[in-house]
């Protein structure tokens, strides 16, 4: 188990897609729709590790045609993500506090957003079919299989339950007008990188 928990933990702190998103609406939205966001991830990881688990997964990894269709759904949802923020920047000439408030998401949207950004990454369906069988006997029983999924949404949400606490301990820093252009633009580049990037690959 401990190896295990290493091993999640050393993915959910790789910088990528669930990473940024978290990042970013913790620094505009502040701590609860961050944690949100995460818990939302988190979620998605669960769906995985019990998917893989109990094989489900195996057929994303193992179609073609399937494989195909997650992955380019999830690249236009990331550059979707992104093109908003990009937009937020090149909008925000002259940025007021007000237009800051007008960008915020809920932490119901953060949630959301997090979980969809999990689910729609093929990667994550192919990691926990490559991980999840090397914990596990070769006829798991339910309760070894739940308790693996239970460490890895553990681990996923305590990460970005600190993360979006440190981020958003920064926001002041955050919502200054110069700062949110900045933000904005590098978020926005770099989501909508990762969706080129995954539909590419």
């Amino acid at each position: 188990m401990l190896a295990f928990v290493g091993v999640v933990q050393l993915a959910a702190m790789a910088p990528g897609p669930d990473f940024i998103i978290v990042t970013r609406h913790a620094a505009i939205s502040g701590r609860r729709a961050g944690v949100a966001t995460g818990l939302g991830i988190a979620s998605g990881v669960f769906v995985w590790a019990v998917v893989a688990a109990f094989g489900v997964a195996s057929l994303l990894a193992a179609s073609a045609v399937a494989f195909t269709v997650v992955k380019l759904v999830g690249a236009v949802y990331l550059a979707y993500l992104g093109a908003k923020a990009l937009l937020s920047a090149w909008r925000r000439r002259e940025t007021v506090r007000g237009d800051v408030r007008a960008t915020k998401v809920s932490p119901w949207a953060g949630y959301r957003q997090g979980l969809l950004t999990n689910l729609l990454n093929p990667k994550c369906a192919v990691f926990f079919v490559a991980l999840m069988p090397q914990f596990l006997s070769d006829s798991p029983r339910w309760d070894d299989t739940l308790i693996l999924s239970a460490l890895a949404v553990a681990v996923s949400a305590v990460w970005f339950t600190v993360l979006a606490n440190i981020v958003g301990a920064l926001r002041t820093f955050f919502t200054s007008a110069r700062v949110r252009r900045v933000l904005d633009t590098v978020t926005g580049t770099i989501l909508v990188g990762l969706g080129i990037k995954i539909a590419l690959d």
